[in-house]
């Protein structure tokens, strides 16, 4: 839990070519990942004053064994988020196969793609609000399969390998 985290720097992950004039190539950095998009605020705003409002309306021992009200039920950053972007990295991929019980993960869910996991993070998953890892500013190898490690097919039907 003390790996460092970087955040998302650009938003545009689908252009050949960056025009970096353009603002809107790059993350709202005045806010977290999870809501750059604005109903993924109001969701998270729901969502905190309905515990809020739950936590509230409880006993006084009731509330010793509730959660207090939260915006995100998941962290930015944990050992399984830094394992999942390394996966192609020895010596981080068998910490990942010990991680996952001596498997791989879903092809689907692997690391396959800069632009789905930033649209996963970002606004299309009220659940992933994951940032980067350092390697992702300076260590551009750990996004190729430089071991031809066989992460399977996805469901589209196309090999998880290298990260696009």
């Amino acid at each position: 839990m003390q790996y460092p985290v970087m955040p998302f720097v650009l938003s545009d992950y689908t252009s050949q070519i960056l025009d970096l004039e353009n603002p809107g190539v790059f993350r709202k950095l005045e806010k977290p990942i999870s809501v750059q998009d604005s109903s993924r605020e109001q969701h998270f705003q729901e969502r905190y004053k309905f515990l809020e409002d739950d936590y509230k309306n409880c006993s006084e021992d009731e509330r010793e064994l509730k959660t207090p009200p939260f915006h995100y039920g998941s962290h930015y950053s944990n050992s399984g988020t830094v394992l999942h972007f390394l996966v192609r990295l020895p010596p981080f991929t068998q910490m990942f196969l010990e991680y996952q019980d001596s498997s791989f993960d879903i092809p689907d869910r692997t690391f396959h793609s800069m632009a789905t996991t930033y649209r996963l993070s970002s606004f299309a998953s009220t659940t992933d609000v994951k940032e980067l890892i350092p390697e992702f500013f300076f260590f551009p190898e750990f996004l190729c399969n430089l071991e031809g490690f066989d992460f399977g097919l996805r469901q589209c039907g196309v090999r998880v390998n290298h990260v696009t």
